[in-house]
């Protein structure tokens, strides 16, 4: 049996994985481009960008950072670079978690080991994972103490995922949810919300016994909505769809942030573990995936019916000081005023209600969500010239 050894960490130091996907500039399809992307991209952080399952994908990863305001600096020069090699190659980048009317089956799989192996025993439950998502790290001391942290974390998932909510569509089709990437993942054998583990032990047990039993081929099979992550020391929150842009996917990161900070305090402080019924949790992320952020939750202590927005309001009170701490005060409230907005996936339908034109909702989302501003014509040909020389 293997050991699986946690890399603590002193301080709650933050790391951001944002998936995003490649679309065609004019017929605004997802476009399988992510070998092309990643050969124009720079060499210096070629670390940072990844292909992932389908080659319609790019996952940017930040450095380790200590603060959401970090994290920013570092994701805005990233992007940017995307942004430039997009409009080389013709391209467009979509912040969403699913296409509104992409089809699965023209998706091709990235030529990589590990993902064939995972279509060979996912079959159709893997090639149909055109979702994306926003993935948040936070660091933690120990492993025992992830573990805990996993579990008391649970009763917030909910929220994270009817503020982030940004995935009504699938196949041309209006699935009259707001998250149906959450309903896509749960697919999965190994995805949707953790089972509940004592200690870091009961995990390692757990971990090993499915891959000696066959059931998965190695850790990273493990696709929980919130998971440890022994290499990096941290507590990796999954549950979110991707925002459809880089502020909002920042506030959602910073009140990830500030609760992991909140939980580890109040372990060390010996604060009581209030219990929240699995099955509570099960119902409001079902509210969430269904409403996003009009979505009614069910208050764990209280079993009272609250708005996102009333539930967002009060989080933030609680976390103010830790956010004070961490320097991202902003990022947090900003949070408030996604609860009171649109979410990404009523924006969409409101643009579909307008054009009738599906592809207009790539269109239009494509251009709000960027960083920079597009490469003139001029600039386009010029950076052309320039790719064909250095590969001649």
């Amino acid at each position: 049996m293997s050991t699986l050894k946690f890399n603590s960490n002193d301080q709650p130091t933050i790391g951001i994985e944002l998936e995003l996907g490649l679309v065609d500039g004019q017929s605004m399809e997802l476009s399988n481009s992510v070998q092309q992307m990643l050969s124009v991209l720079p060499d210096d952080e070629s670390h940072c960008y990844k292909p992932e399952l389908m080659q319609s994908f790019l996952e940017i990863n930040t450095c380790v950072c200590e603060t959401v305001g970090q994290a920013e600096t570092d994701l805005r020069t990233k992007i940017t670079a995307i942004e430039r090699a997009a409009d080389q190659l013709g391209l467009q980048i979509w912040w969403g978690s699913t296409h509104p009317f992409a089809r699965w089956r023209d998706q091709e799989v990235t030529p990589d080991e590990r993902y064939q192996m995972l279509v060979k025993s996912l079959q159709e439950m893997a090639r149909r994972l055109i979702t994306f998502g926003l993935h948040v790290h936070v660091a933690v001391d120990s492993g025992d103490k992830t573990l805990m942290i996993c579990d008391r974390i649970m009763q917030h998932l909910p929220t994270l995922l009817a503020l982030s909510s940004s995935s009504p569509f699938w196949e041309g089709r209006d699935t009259g949810l707001a998250s149906y990437r959450s309903k896509v993942m749960e697919g999965l054998p190994t995805a949707g919300l953790p089972t509940l583990m004592r200690n870091w032990s009961e995990y390692v047990w757990l971990v090993n016994h499915m891959v000696d039993t066959g059931f998965i081929n190695t850790i990273r099979e493990i696709w929980w909505d919130v998971r440890p992550h022994h290499n990096f020391g941290t507590v990796e929150i999954r549950v979110c769809d991707m925002p459809g842009n880089l502020e909002d996917s920042l506030a959602i990161a910073a009140l990830c942030q500030c609760l992991v900070k909140y939980l580890s305090d109040d372990i060390d402080n010996g604060a009581y573990q209030h219990d929240c019924h699995p099955m509570m949790v099960r119902q409001n992320k079902w509210r969430a995936a269904r409403f996003g952020n009009q979505a009614a939750l069910v208050n764990s202590y209280t079993y009272e019916v609250e708005s996102v927005s009333q539930v967002i309001h009060f989080l933030n009170q609680k976390l103010r000081p830790i956010a004070e701490d961490l320097d991202c005060v902003s990022h947090l409230e900003h949070c408030e005023m996604m609860a009171d907005s649109p979410s990404w996936a009523e924006r969409q339908r409101s643009i579909l209600q307008e054009t009738g034109d599906p592809r207009e909702i790539v269109r239009r989302l494509c251009r709000q969500s960027r960083v920079s501003p597009p490469l003139e014509a001029g600039d386009v040909n010029a950076a052309s010239l320039k790719r064909a020389s250095e590969t001649a």
